[in-house]
């Protein structure tokens, strides 16, 4: 096997290393409550402040924690209209698309995804003319977008998701 092969490289596509138990406390504890104080952190998941502050350091450089973030309630916040919208793209036209989609207003996520169709959209607007202009005039006039198709989002609800502090 050679280096280029060996596991943990950092070719796209290849899995990494997972955090150990105390990384995985770590993130368990900052999901629950992103604004804890290093000291508070270290208590609750029973390490020295210094070796908190490094893990935490270590696991940002990493990339493994990549921000700390505010989770807001779109509609309270004034996003009273969300959708999911699908694009068809020219082929080969991703990192293009890409670029344009993380500059447009109201465009909160998007991934590559398999499929009949190539990138799914979530996009959050105050209302539904704000949603038809940015599908259809914004969106659709992306260089490399061929089609796209929307679906109205009704009612939410989060995932289970990873469960960080212990194994499943």
């Amino acid at each position: 096997m050679s280096s280029e092969e060996a596991p943990g490289n950092d070719w796209p596509g290849r899995s990494a290393t997972g955090p150990d138990a105390v990384d995985r406390a770590i993130i368990a504890e900052l999901l629950r409550d992103g604004r804890m104080s290093v000291r508070t952190l270290a208590e609750r998941v029973h390490i020295s402040r210094a070796n908190a502050y490094a893990r935490l350091t270590r696991l940002m450089d990493d990339g493994v924690i990549t921000g700390f973030t505010v989770e807001l309630a779109p509609q309270k916040a004034g996003l009273g209209t969300s959708a999911y919208v699908s694009v068809a793209i020219e082929q080969n036209s991703w990192r293009t698309v890409s670029a344009h989609l993380q500059e447009l207003p109201y465009v909160e996520h998007f991934a590559m995804v398999g499929g009949d169709y190539d990138i799914l959209v979530l996009v959050r607007t105050p209302d539904n003319e704000t949603l038809r202009h940015v599908v259809l005039e914004r969106i659709q006039d992306v260089p490399g977008v061929r089609a796209t198709r929307t679906w109205l989002v009704f009612d939410e609800a989060r995932g289970r998701g990873a469960r960080w502090g212990t194994p499943d």
